[in-house]
């Protein structure tokens, strides 16, 4: 396998995931954690990710538009443009609090240039808003969940309890008529504690989390306030949301456009 072709490998895995440490990395390609930190150290240079303690968080999107199949990567446009979506919801001056998930991140990423707190378990999310200079930034400690770079646990929850959020931002594994779902059982406690420290609950998912269940309950659609999807979700769910009283955004509509359009040109300067 070529460098170059390591490199595409790279991207698409943090295309995919936003962060990876280097064990991901090294039981990925097959190579040793110093050629990894080789290749990472490349394309940092070209501005491509940026290196984290232990791993990398992606910058670019160069760095993985051509090096995973349709497969893989899941909803990516979707999930870009829902990030887009949400960040124009989002106030200049306000504290938000975002959990981690590649749909979080893309959140992230368009809030470059925006004024305000964040208050966050995800180390990609971190890593990658520590750079703005604009944004004041807090990040909840805790045991680091290695696959996605996320702190939960008791202490995570401890520095919760005496937090007050104007928004949390919160991404998803499944949702169901009844429920919305997380893959990781602990992983639950910290959402569910972030939700109870804001004011406003808003959920980001792709459609094509809609209908599958993940391991451990979240919380009922009655715990949601806002439901940020794509314009493919299916009628049924949009029809749940309205019985259940929760205000559907469909990223990519003529409305929800024109707000992300607020902040988009500006947004995307930076990425």
């Amino acid at each position: 396998m070529t460098a170059d072709e390591r490199r595409q490998l790279i991207g698409g895995l943090l295309a995919r995931r936003g962060y990876a440490d280097l064990s991901v990395f090294v039981a990925e390609l097959g190579v040793s954690e110093s050629t990894v930190r080789r290749d990472l150290g490349q394309m940092e240079e070209e501005g491509l990710v940026k290196r984290t303690h232990g791993g990398a968080v992606l910058i670019s999107d160069r760095a993985g538009i051509e090096a995973y199949s349709e497969r893989e990567s899941t909803a990516v446009e979707e999930k870009k443009i829902i990030g887009r979506t949400v960040a124009a919801l989002v106030n200049d001056g306000e504290t938000i609090l975002m959990n981690g998930g590649t749909t979080a991140f893309q959140v992230a990423r368009h809030l470059l240039n925006w004024s305000g707190q964040v208050v966050t378990n995800s180390l990609p999310i971190a890593n990658l808003l520590n750079s703005a200079a604009n944004i004041e930034l807090m990040f909840i400690g805790g045991y680091i969940y290695p696959r996605t770079g996320e702190a939960f646990g008791a202490m995570a929850q401890g520095m919760l309890d005496s937090l007050s959020v104007s928004k949390a931002i919160l991404g998803t594994a499944g949702v169901t008529a009844e429920a919305v779902f997380n893959a990781n059982v602990l992983m639950v406690e910290t959402q569910l504690q972030m939700m109870r420290c804001a004011e406003e609950v808003i959920l980001v998912a792709d459609s094509s989390k809609f209908g599958k269940r993940a391991l451990a309950k979240i919380c009922g659609w009655d715990q949601i306030d806002k439901l940020v999807s794509d314009d493919g979700l299916e009628p049924k769910w949009r029809e749940i949301a309205r019985r259940e009283g929760v205000e559907l955004i469909l990223a990519g509509t003529d409305k929800a456009m024109a707000a992300a359009n607020d902040i988009d040109a500006s947004a995307t300067k930076t990425l």
